[in-house]
């Protein structure tokens, strides 16, 4: 039994990584697109001009998705506290 409530754990924990990185990851690849969309439209091959929309657009998303991505983890800690003494058995 103490395994299986491990490997959920561990299954819970990596989705909570995925759903806190999502969305700066959509907004950086989103970006990314439109900037190389605009760069092959243009003919313009200038490789460090796709770094800035994606680099302001990621510290938006992650000031705007702060409070939410706090109160998840938060309360995943607070889980894994109440939890301890059930595998101090």
């Amino acid at each position: 039994m103490l395994e299986e409530e491990l490997v959920g754990l561990g299954v819970e924990t990596f989705k909570l990584a995925m759903l806190l990185a999502l969305p700066s990851l959509l907004v950086g690849m989103f970006l990314g697109l439109a900037v190389s969309i605009f760069q092959a439209t243009t003919q313009i091959n200038e490789q460090t001009l796709s770094f800035i929309p994606k680099i302001v657009g990621i510290v938006i998303v992650i000031v705007l998705t702060m409070p939410w991505m706090m109160s998840e983890m938060e309360d995943f800690t607070i889980r894994m506290f109440n939890l301890i003494p059930t595998f101090m058995q």
